[in-house]
């Protein structure tokens, strides 16, 4: 039997890692720093126990890829033994190119290189330590190995990132809406055509993720506080960057004043190794620490809009269903210029206008299919009784308005 170590998991409970390449992944210290950044990042303004890391969320995504391994084999699906290491590996280090605080260090310290960009480098650097034993897995997240379904099941409509987020965020948010019937889920997966399915017994389970998901994501993650504190910190760090380029002085820790001081882009993180290393470095006590010191700045807006993060003075939140007139806009901050004796350039750094639009499935992009006994495939949307196709597919668009507060 295969020696391997045992991680107690609050919401999966036994969470079994082998020892050898896994196991190293999981002890890697760029997975370590994961433990140090939150999975939600701001949520827990609205939802206190929303304490959790992206190093939890990797474990579970893990949990249930070896699950979903299981389930496959036992319906027949023929997987090697190295081809299901590659793809446990490669959901272990799905989120390893995360910043601090979720998607707030993208378009704001960082630019044109999402956090999936950097996974895979991050991804490359471990594999060229670890002698080549990735090439397989970073192979199938790439989407280049023959079997795709082995990749579904790292990213599409049914991977295991989301089947483990959206229960993992239930859980410790309290949000019950969004518990979704992961184990069945996983039981009910098959392969047809070198895609992944559901077995029509499954449809239940799947009506209630796609209603689960969309609940989950204007109860939690577009929730409007906690889009109107992620707006402050994004202000926030907005306003020390024009600060250190002024050449003002601003409290922070090496990697986080290399961000600041420097327009760091795709390029300059491929052609420049020190923007790499700095952002290794990097995780939400950088933030959190430069935060509190900026509460006390010289600078008034620094100093407003830290406070507000640390004191949990939030910006007003306003949705509307239409644009939001300019004159409107214009007319807020004015007020907030009289209001807080700042210049009125500088009030743009104490509002926040922005459009999040959302759907829940595109038939046309990634499908979810049903097989029935007699091998025919259906989507989801024809094969549900209770699914509104046109609902879940219509693209919902709000206006966020987020400013400081007056009072």
């Amino acid at each position: 039997m295969t020696d391997r170590k045992t991680i107690i998991d609050p919401v999966f409970g036994f969470i079994n890692i082998p020892t050898g390449l896994l196991l190293d992944i999981v002890k890697h210290p760029l997975m370590q720093r994961l433990t140090r950044i939150k999975q939600l990042g701001m949520a827990s303004v609205v939802y206190p126990g929303a304490q959790h890391t992206r190093f939890q969320h990797s474990l579970g995504a893990f949990h249930l890829m070896s699950e979903a391994i299981q389930t496959l084999r036992q319906k027949g699906i023929f997987i090697f033994d190295s081809e299901a290491e590659a793809i446990q590996a490669a959901i272990l280090m799905h989120d390893i190119g995360h910043g601090p605080f979720s998607h707030v260090l993208e378009d704001t310290l960082i630019h044109g290189i999402s956090h999936e960009d950097i996974s895979l480098m991050m991804m490359e650097e471990i594999n060229h330590e670890m002698n080549q034993e990735l090439n397989l897995a970073i192979k199938i997240f790439k989407d280049e190995y023959p079997k795709r379904f082995l990749h579904q099941l790292i990213s599409s409509q049914l991977d295991m990132d989301r089947l483990d987020y959206l229960r993992r965020d239930s859980f410790f948010t309290g949000v019950t809406e969004g518990n979704i019937g992961s184990a069945r889920i996983i039981k009910m997966l098959n392969v047809v055509n070198d895609n992944l399915v559901i077995d029509h017994k499954g449809i239940y389970s799947i009506e209630n993720y796609l209603t689960s998901r969309r609940l989950m994501y204007w109860q939690v993650y577009l929730h409007k506080t906690t889009v109107a504190c992620e707006k402050v910190l994004v202000n926030t760090l907005l306003r020390a960057k024009q600060l250190t380029r002024e050449g003002k002085e601003v409290f922070a820790s090496p990697a986080l004043h290399y961000f600041l001081s420097n327009d760091v882009d795709a390029q300059q993180f491929v052609t420049q190794p020190e923007a790499f290393e700095y952002y290794k470095q990097l995780d939400d006590n950088d933030i959190w620490s430069a935060m509190k010191v900026w509460a006390n700045s010289e600078d008034k807006v620094l100093s407003i809009l830290a406070g507000n993060i640390i004191n949990r003075r939030l910006f007003k939140v306003e949705i509307h269903d239409e644009p939001v007139p300019e004159d409107y806009t214009n007319s807020i901050r004015l007020q907030l210029s009289e209001k807080f004796d700042i210049d009125e350039q500088d009030t743009r750094y104490l509002i926040s206008l922005n459009a999040i639009e959302k759907d829940m499935y595109d038939i046309n992009d990634d499908r979810i299919s049903i097989l029935y006994k007699d091998g025919t495939l259906k989507d989801i949307t024809d094969s549900s009784e209770i699914l509104n196709v046109s609902l879940l597919s219509k693209k919902i668009r709000k206006y966020y308005l987020c400013y400081q507060r007056m009072l």
